[in-house]
């Protein structure tokens, strides 16, 4: 008589292959997400003719923030910040989005 643990083993293998792939999966999905979805770089004569950015791209800006910080280490046309913004409601969205990520006052 077999024992139980062995005929259960090529199944918790497979399950563990499963969830590494997985894992790797997810995380190349978000890195590709994140990345394709940094902000482009605005010129200061293409900003004054567009209008200026309110919270959701302050929050969206923020949560791209840490990816977008090591693309701007390599690339001088990105940056962390957009400076042509609306103020007070993009510098919230940008402050809740970098909490957001960061894991608010839960971290703390």
């Amino acid at each position: 008589m077999k024992n139980r643990i062995d005929e259960t083993r090529p199944q918790a293998a497979r399950g563990n292959r499963l969830r590494r792939w997985t894992g790797l999966a997810l995380v190349l999905l978000t890195g590709f997400l994140f990345t394709s979805c940094a902000p482009e770089s605005i010129g200061f004569a293409e900003a004054a003719v567009k209008e200026p950015l309110g919270f959701w791209y302050g929050l969206w800006h923020g949560i791209i923030c840490p990816i977008t910080f090591v693309i701007s280490l390599f690339d001088s046309d990105v940056a962390i910040y957009a400076i042509y913004n609306n103020g007070a409601w993009y510098d919230f969205g940008f402050v809740l989005g970098v909490g957001t990520l960061m894991g608010g006052s839960r971290s703390s």
